[in-house]
């Protein structure tokens, strides 16, 4: 009973913490069209910050992944929180886009990736008989935070501007998310040690790196990161085009920041949604249902751009198709090669969401400047949703059996 109560302790403190340092990246949207008046960038150049701070998210996580199983969760967790606090207060007083990517982009970025591998690894160790609901859980926590800090942010910025929104902003954030961090606890070896898939083995990341599936994966990841994080980091630039403003009212509220409270809402559930019906009908049969939905949904919020309450509803469903590839990615990787290496070996499955980053980020906004339209832009994200899909059907399946088969525990 006390191991029980414990862990569900560790799975709160875990979404506590995920959800501190969710708004760098969430709403990022709201802070886009200030910055740029502050240092007169273009589009392209200011999307650049979000792609580093993902970028540097993701890229480092496997030597965080190594620090974190050498040092534990609560000292590495803690300094990401106060880095991504700081990131916010050093970028409210950043004068040059040198200074927005060296605040926003490299103290944000650092702290986000710290937080997010070491607390998806800690939960995969925690909760190996529940493995993808747990780590939907806890990513649902970094879908969900932006939910409770959309609509405040949005007022503190049109009442008193930027600076103060992301210095005040800044250092509360940093403050939960160091403060749950500081009670997190390794898992007793029974829970920590053992595989529960059958055949599955406890794989090195020298090892993981040799194999065809782990590149499927990363691919496969790569893929559905690039569009998911461009209707993120470029939703308030589509929906303006698409004349879905602050001016536009649905149900008495401001259109955008309620589409973007929405979407956080649909994004969080998605993740332990999503993890739970694989956790019964398996990974790779609740990819493609996901993955494939999402191209159907993102068609849907293009055909309802003239509706602003339409628009509003379908860009959750568009959220809801896209976030649960932080509880499936994470789940099965650890299912085919195990937990003693799971934080970093997530690590390195997770630098595939930079790169995502930068192809949704600026070389999105590239097309769209070359193009003059988001149209092209969603057209190959359609794409990519529904060949990642497929991918999961008949590449993975086969591959996943096959990789257990033969991969010895190292």
């Amino acid at each position: 009973m006390q191991l029980t109560s414990t862990r569900w302790l560790q799975l709160c403190l875990g979404v506590i913490a995920m959800m501190a340092i969710s708004s760098p990246q969430y709403v990022w949207t709201l802070f886009v069209k200030p910055l740029q008046a502050a240092t007169g960038a273009s589009l392209p150049a200011m999307q650049v910050t979000i792609s580093l701070l993902i970028v540097l998210q993701t890229w480092l996580s496997p030597l965080q992944g190594v620090l974190i199983e050498r040092f534990g969760p609560r000292p590495l967790v803690m300094a990401g929180c106060a880095l991504s606090g700081l990131g916010w207060v050093l970028a409210a007083r950043a004068g040059t886009m040198a200074q927005v990517y060296a605040s926003y982009g490299l103290f944000c970025g650092v702290g986000t990736g710290i937080v997010y591998v070491g607390i998806v690894g800690h939960m995969v160790r925690w909760f190996p008989d529940k493995r993808g609901f747990a780590t939907g859980m806890a990513a649902a926590g970094y879908g969900f935070g932006a939910m409770l800090t959309t609509f405040p942010i949005s007022n503190m910025l049109k009442a008193v501007g930027y600076q103060p929104t992301l210095t005040v902003f800044g250092c509360i954030l940093g403050l939960v998310g160091v403060a749950a961090a500081s009670c997190l606890a390794a898992p007793p070896a029974v829970l920590a040690a053992p595989a529960i898939r059958p055949g599955a083995a406890d794989v090195a990341s020298r090892v993981m790196l040799k194999t065809p599936i782990f590149w499927l994966l990363f691919v496969m990841m790569t893929l559905m990161s690039t569009g998911g994080l461009m209707v993120i980091v470029q939703f308030s630039n589509f929906s303006r085009e698409f004349g879905i403003d602050d001016k536009i009212m649905v149900w008495g509220l401001a259109a955008l920041p309620l589409a973007l409270t929405i979407d956080r809402i649909t994004n969080g559930l998605t993740r332990p949604s999503f993890g739970f019906i694989s956790d019964r009908i398996g990974r790779e049969n609740t990819m493609a249902i996901a993955f494939i939905g999402e191209a159907a949904a993102i068609l849907a919020l293009l055909g309802a751009r003239g509706n602003p309450t339409f628009y509003v509803l379908l860009s959750g469903v568009v959220f809801f198709g896209w976030g649960e590839i932080f509880s499936l990615f994470p789940s099965i990787l650890t299912d085919i090669f195990g937990t003693s290496h799971a934080t970093t070996n997530y690590g390195f499955l997770y630098m595939a969401q930079g790169i995502g980053s930068v192809l949704g980020g600026p070389v999105a906004a590239a097309i769209h400047d070359a193009t003059g339209s988001w149209l092209p832009v969603f057209g190959l994200i359609v794409g990519m949703d529904i060949t990642t899909g497929l991918l999961a059907l008949f590449v993975l399946k086969r591959l996943r059996t096959a990789q257990i088969a033969r991969v010895p525990c190292v």
